[in-house]
């Protein structure tokens, strides 16, 4: 804590200083007026003694409050300051959800999509962006820091799994306003040209997530979430394998969650591939994707700009306070004292 304007505060002590011990021509006045006499009978009286008494405790406080009123109003004047050191430090991490959308891993796709939402919630400066593949991959939102938006995609996909995992069941669906839109929102641009290509191409997905990426060069913190039971119906273009080397050359680390009866052989391929990168491989369970995200949490950011900020804040309030009390008492006691 310090004083802005000390220089003031000196002054105004010393004035009053000055006030208390200088010698004041009333005081000497007082001294030389005459007394009245035979007050003794008055003065012994209970009703003379009663008010005499209430007199002096008012004045007491009356004098009290004059002299926190000034007080209060020099600090005012003066400008109690506290300094602060803020840390300014940018941390940065950009996170693509990459999700394999066929239908056999709409289960997990909705266990992500529900701990996900409650991840975005807390992020605070992080980019996000989602990716959804089949035979083709759709960016649904690029990288951004607009998580209402990010929220907002999250809640159409986990929408549309859900509606289409009834439709599949034999389930009635009620067809509202937006039934089409919300039943093909996970099957729009991502199953184009499979009948001649197949579908569930894993490494196109995962490597067009990796070049979703803007500016590679750049150092900084990069995962994707991946989810896919990695059974291939197709003929991709890139294998995972060359997919994970990829993501491994622009130090990109894929954090990989499999269904949870996946085959063997897909099981060890995802797990080499993932682990390729330096991320970590799950496998759905009760606890998998909470896992995944808390591991996910203590992956290291980018430290992006350096810096701290001094800032020096009044604290007006306590003086504010005292000052407003002691008008109040001296309002109040004036009524009942003169001096």
């Amino acid at each position: 804590m310090e004083i802005k304007y000390p220089l003031f505060l000196v002054i105004s002590f010393v004035l009053i200083l000055l006030y208390l011990f200088y010698p004041s021509k009333k005081k000497e006045e007082k001294k030389k007026k005459e007394k009245i006499a035979n007050t003794s009978f008055v003065k012994n009286t209970a009703y003379y003694k009663k008010i005499f008494k209430n007199y002096q405790i008012y004045k007491i406080i009356l004098l009290i409050s004059f002299g926190v009123a000034i007080l209060s109003s020099i600090l005012l004047s003066s400008r109690i300051q506290k300094t602060e050191t803020h840390d300014l430090n940018e941390y940065k991490r950009d996170i693509i959800l990459c999700m394999d959308v066929s239908t056999s891993v709409d289960q997990l796709n909705v266990e992500m999509i529900a701990n996900l939402k409650k991840t975005v919630k807390s992020l605070k400066g992080e980019r996000f962006g989602i990716s959804m593949f089949n035979t083709t991959s759709v960016l649904v939102s690029p990288l951004t820091d607009d998580y209402e938006y990010i929220l907002s995609s999250l809640e159409d996909i986990e929408k549309s799994i859900k509606m289409n995992i009834k439709i599949t069941s034999g389930e009635y669906v009620y067809p509202e306003d937006n039934y089409y839109y919300i039943r093909d929102y996970i099957y729009t641009g991502t199953i184009e040209g499979n009948q001649a290509r197949g579908s569930s191409l894993i490494g196109d997905g995962l490597a067009s997530c990796v070049y979703s990426f803007p500016k590679l060069e750049e150092d900084r913190s990069r995962i994707i979430i991946f989810t896919t039971d990695n059974e291939l119906a197709g003929e991709p273009i890139v294998t995972l394998d060359k997919a994970a080397d990829i993501s491994k050359n622009h130090n990109i680390k894929v954090f990989g969650i499999g269904t949870r009866f996946m085959q063997d052989g897909n099981y060890l391929e995802m797990k080499d591939a993932v682990e390729k990168t330096g991320g970590k491989f799950y496998q759905q369970s009760t606890q998998t994707v909470k896992s995944m995200v808390n591991d996910i949490e203590k992956t290291s950011k980018s430290l992006i700009d350096s810096k701290t900020e001094t800032k020096q804040t009044d604290m007006p309030t306590i003086p504010f306070i005292l000052l407003l009390l002691s008008f109040v008492s001296i309002i109040i006691c004036s009524r009942k004292v003169i001096l």
